[in-house]
């Protein structure tokens, strides 16, 4: 189970997402590009899920 944060990369944002990685990245590159206007690549998301699993 992986969870990333948007407070966790500067945002003031309680924002979480949750689950699997594939969702996990799908929910979290969504939500930063519609509510933060950042539209994350995909490999970018897997580099934060990386660093916090390290």
């Amino acid at each position: 189970m992986i969870k990333l944060r948007c407070n966790d990369y500067g945002f003031e944002c309680d924002f979480e997402a949750e689950g699997e990685v594939d969702q996990v990245i799908q929910d979290f590159g969504k939500h930063t590009e519609d509510e933060h206007g950042i539209e994350y690549q995909r490999e970018a998301l897997m580099q934060f899920i990386l660093r916090k699993t390290q």
